[in-house]
């Protein structure tokens, strides 16, 4: 290994020994019960929460997704995705945080999205409890997967070592540390690792606007490539065998411009929808020490996104224009944030930057691989099977499932060429159909029912799977993201169900009563 590689790999070392102490320090707390393991004992300050939210939330598709599509297709997906999720960031801590921070502990004390489904409906057959868990537990994979495909793609470009080792042993570090210090050690690291992946963001997108010849001379260059620069245009590359053709004078090959219409717009902005499902920033919602301190979590939490989110497309756009040919296939260009880095900083400081992505990976396989397995542990385990089980049993299970999920990720992760962003994308649309129209009914309509809830679930979250695989390949108005149909098609099962089963009881009313009181006193 050269001089400059071993710098940049002695700053991530530095960056790994940090989180692994964080673990440490905190594995004595994460111990004394599962719900210190699982939810921190609902402690979290408004900056770790605000932090921890928005850090276990974009993953490494943040710093290598997203600046990967406005590498190869230019500015209209990316930022409409972007917009999409800013406004969703702001409305779900507008709205949700709050109501569901009191309801949580109103409904029996719940310490997952499960248990407060299940309570929030008095539920004495668990099937409400059984269904979300087994979403949980599939979608939370998958998405693991991609950050272990974030993590193999990382290390095998940085040092040109085999992606499928660099893949497992990344998985084996976060699995490590969230391991024994469980939600405090991942709140903990994800406040630090948010800091991180901020500052790694604006310096590249400073590095590279400057390295470029300044924001004017980028959207010179960035204009002459057709749609790459548009709104409601999009870059179309010249593809052939999945890789883009180059030409006479070595320059990458585009088409004509492609149209991005208004039926695409409100498909990509539908990304926002998402949030309302996202068990990993639910569950910071629920863990906050004081329900007051979410507005200060929600204004931290905003602008955090806002600056990320523009960086990183801005990084995207700049990396075309300063490494044209760098990346020939949509799975290659996720790396060039890696490329603007080591290209444009010492090795040491290319290290630290690095650290970013490392940071956006750990700080959302942690939260993934620890909601997937309290999913098992808490909700199906306790909660069905073994409903007597000590609270030193279900900290075992919980972490022996730590262990079998993250190996189901590393077995979906063995394809180096996955996309990154593909599927984050996938992931998102199954929660957020899944669980957001039912999250937002269960908080803000109390006609809703258990019968309603089951249908609402069942139906988004299997749409996702029937829009993306059946429907979707027929292109047209169908060839929309999946979320949107899925999302609106479980708001209308949840309504007519619900408007055709027995009304809720009075037990019912009086909790979600006594939960919108509070809200309202706050």
């Amino acid at each position: 290994m050269g001089g400059n590689k071993l710098q940049i790999l002695t700053a991530m070392i530095i960056y790994m020994a940090v989180v692994v102490g964080i673990g440490l320090y905190y594995a004595k707390r994460a111990s004394a019960s599962s719900d210190n393991f699982l939810i921190g004992g609902r402690g979290l300050g408004p900056w770790v929460t605000a932090m921890a939210a928005e850090a276990s939330d974009m993953s490494g598709w943040l710093l290598m997704g997203l600046p990967g599509v406005a590498y190869f297709y230019g500015l209209s997906d990316a930022i409409w995705t972007a917009i999409g999720l800013l406004v969703g960031t702001y409305l779900n801590w507008l709205f949700v945080a709050k109501r569901l921070r009191g309801y949580s502990y109103i409904a029996g004390d719940a310490i997952t999205i499960p248990d407060f489904f299940s309570n929030r409906f008095k539920e004495e057959k668990k099937v409400l409890l059984t269904i979300s868990s087994l979403f949980i537990l599939v979608f939370f994979t998958v998405y693991a997967s991609s950050c272990f495909v974030t993590v193999g793609k990382l290390f095998a470009t940085l040092f040109g070592a085999n992606y499928h080792l660099m893949m497992v042993l990344g998985a084996l570090f976060v699995i490590s540390y969230t391991f024994v210090g469980g939600f405090l050690a991942e709140s903990a690291s994800d406040f630090m690792q948010g800091i991180v992946m901020f500052i790694a963001l604006v310096v590249v997108l400073g590095a590279g606007t400057a390295a470029a010849g300044g924001l004017a001379t980028v959207i010179a260059n960035a204009r002459q490539i057709p749609g790459f620069l548009e709104f409601f245009g999009i870059a179309q590359p010249i593809m052939e065998g999945g890789v883009q053709q180059l030409g006479e004078s070595s320059q990458p090959l585009f088409g004509p411009a492609g149209h991005y219409g208004l039926l695409t717009v409100i498909s990509t902005l539908s990304w926002g929808l998402g949030y309302f499902g996202m068990p990993q920033v639910l569950l910071k919602f629920m863990a906050i020490k004081k329900t007051q301190e979410l507005t200060l979590s929600r204004r931290i939490a905003t602008v955090w996104c806002a600056i990320s989110l523009t960086a990183a497309v801005g990084i995207g756009i700049i990396g075309r224009v300063v490494y044209p040919t760098a990346f020939l296939t949509q799975s290659g260009a996720e790396s060039i944030f890696i490329l603007l880095s080591t290209n444009l900083f010492i090795p040491l400081m290319a290290g630290f930057v690095m650290a970013g992505i490392l940071a956006a990976t750990i700080s959302s396989s942690d939260s993934y691989l620890l909601i997937a397995a309290s999913a098992v542990s808490k909700n199906l385990y306790q909660g069905i099977m073994k409903k007597d089980a000590s609270d030193r049993t279900v900290l075992k299970v919980t972490r022996i499932m730590l262990l079998v999920i993250a190996a189901f990720a590393m077995v979906i992760a063995l394809d180096e060429n996955s996309v990154i962003f593909t599927i984050v994308s996938f992931a998102w649309a199954g929660f957020g159909a899944t669980f957001g129209p039912i999250m937002l009914f269960s908080l803000f309509w109390k006609r809703v029912t258990r019968a309603g809830a089951i249908a609402g679930m069942v139906t988004g979250g299997s749409m996702v799977f029937i829009w993306k695989l059946v429907i979707k390949p027929f292109g047209g108005v169908f060839g929309i993201y999946e979320l949107l149909p899925a999302f609106l098609l479980s708001c209308l099962a949840i309504v007519l169900v619900s408007l055709f089963t027995e009304k809720p009881g009075p037990e019912i009313i009086a909790e979600f009563e006594q939960a919108r009181a509070m809200n309202h006193k706050r």
